[in-house]
């Protein structure tokens, strides 16, 4: 892993891992799978959802690492350097 970013990033926990905050404030049921942000905690929904809000949270943030909030799986994502870990 080449990414100074995934090898740096934090361990927050997610805010949730039920449901898209963003997607509910909004009245939106339909999101795909959820993403937590490794810098903050937010959750947001993946970019197969109709709203990507994990990843306008990296684009209104600069928070560059997310990872999978999906039960079994333990990637990351680097937005930045678009790199898995």
């Amino acid at each position: 892993m080449s990414c100074q970013h995934l090898t740096e990033a934090g361990a927050v926990e997610p805010r949730t891992t039920e449901e898209c905050p963003d997607c509910v404030a909004i009245g939106n049921p339909d999101w795909v799978h959820l993403r937590g942000c490794l810098s903050c905690g937010h959750v947001g929904c993946c970019d197969s959802s109709p709203y990507q809000h994990a990843t306008k949270h990296f684009e209104s943030t600069g928070h560059p690492v997310i990872r999978s909030v999906q039960p079994g799986e333990t990637w990351r994502w680097c937005y930045v350097d678009e790199e898995i870990g």
